[in-house]
């Protein structure tokens, strides 16, 4: 489960800790984030991200 990077604003999901604004427990997987997840800073969706290095 590695960390993936907004291409547009540089938000990075990290999955050990989730997503709490938007109901996202810690332990998700960024593959198993739902179709309609947006970046919480920008908003884009979840094709604009990128694995972090």
């Amino acid at each position: 489960m590695g960390k993936y990077v907004c291409d547009v604003c540089g938000y990075e999901y990290d999955p050990a800790q989730g997503e709490p604004g938007q109901n996202i427990a810690p332990g998700t997987a960024f593959e198993d984030l739902p179709e309609d997840f947006n970046c919480p800073v920008c908003g884009v969706d979840k094709s604009q991200f990128s694995p972090a290095d």
